[in-house]
């Protein structure tokens, strides 16, 4: 009696113990779906936190465009740089724009007018009157202005990229001084305010205050960007004698013009590059402040926010070009 009991309890014993790897495996078979499940929720999660965080970024750099770049806000006037210091070398992202009108025709190119004796200092395209006129990048507003003998109706906008694009002779206006806007949002309507003898848009480019040719950033004919990036470069020390800005586009009378030296002789140019002292500047990483900039470079915190226009408490971006000497 006593051995068949036994008999029974060790083949109760060897069929459940051959019954575990299956019942494990079937553990595991039901619960894969749910770790597969789980990872596609934390990676749409940590999706939805980047996108987040970029947009915040995006809000924060349409608050104070290119503020690493640019020495104060000003809204004013068109160029009050002065004789700010250019930077060697500056990338500027293309991307992400709009064209400012469906035109493609440039009537007037970019460069020196012989006939009214000074520079064209921006491009004008073909319109027609009331055509809706937009903003390249994603920007704020710094100058929303009428000058009777210049531009007419104009609106300058600073973009995060560091341009800031000038759009001159409009009819009306359809923005404020200060507001924020997205590429392609409507600025004003085409006109012919101004100087001007007819409809069209006059458009510029500027970084700094230091023209650049549109037509090397857009082409209108083909209603595109000419690459993704730009790299500007900047005009070395003494190359500009003088610029002598009224405010003005080139339709009638002659007004003053950008006057380049030529009398310098490259050792006294190169005698003043010598003496000039050296502006060293370091590009923001992750995870650094100003104290570890400091500490780097073997200056202090202090120095670095005279030189920057900074405070004490100011947090810096990646990416932001910081001046140390």
């Amino acid at each position: 009696m006593i051995p068949s009991i036994i008999r029974r309890t060790a083949a109760t014993l060897f069929v459940a113990a051959l019954a575990l790897p299956a019942m494990s495996q079937d553990l595991i078979a039901r619960q894969a779906p749910v770790d597969k499940k789980m990872r596609a929720m934390d990676s749409i999660a940590i999706q939805h936190l980047f996108q987040q965080e970029r947009e915040e970024q995006q809000l924060l750099d349409l608050e104070d465009p290119a503020a690493e770049l640019y020495p104060n806000w000003e809204d004013s006037g068109i160029n009050l740089y002065g004789n700010v210091q250019l930077p060697n070398n500056y990338k500027i992202d293309l991307r992400d724009f709009c064209m400012p009108t469906t035109n493609r025709i440039v009537t007037s190119n970019y460069g020196y007018r012989p006939r009214f004796r000074r520079q064209h200092k921006g491009i004008d395209i073909n319109a027609y009157p009331g055509d809706t006129i937009r903003a390249a990048f994603d920007g704020k507003v710094r100058v929303v202005d009428f000058q009777k003998s210049g531009y007419g109706n104009v609106v300058v906008i600073r973009h995060p990229n560091g341009l800031e694009t000038v759009y001159g002779h409009l009819s009306r206006h359809l923005t404020k001084k200060g507001a924020t806007l997205k590429a392609g949002d409507p600025i004003g309507l085409a006109g012919s305010t101004g100087r001007s003898t007819g409809t069209h848009l006059h458009f510029e480019t500027r970084l700094l205050g230091e023209y650049i040719d549109p037509a090397k950033l857009f082409d209108f004919a083909n209603q595109d960007v000419t690459g993704d990036f730009y790299i500007f470069k900047g005009r070395g020390r003494g190359t500009l004698l003088a610029k002598h800005e009224a405010e003005t586009d080139d339709d009638d009378s002659a007004d003053e013009e950008v006057r380049y030296v030529s009398s310098e002789s490259e050792a006294a140019k190169a005698q003043a590059k010598k003496d000039a002292p050296r502006v060293r500047m370091h590009k923001v990483k992750k995870g650094e402040t100003l104290y570890s900039i400091a500490r780097k470079h073997g200056t202090n915190v202090k120095t670095l926010c005279r030189l920057n226009g900074l405070k004490r408490t100011s947090k810096v971006r990646i990416g932001q070009i910081i001046k140390y000497s």
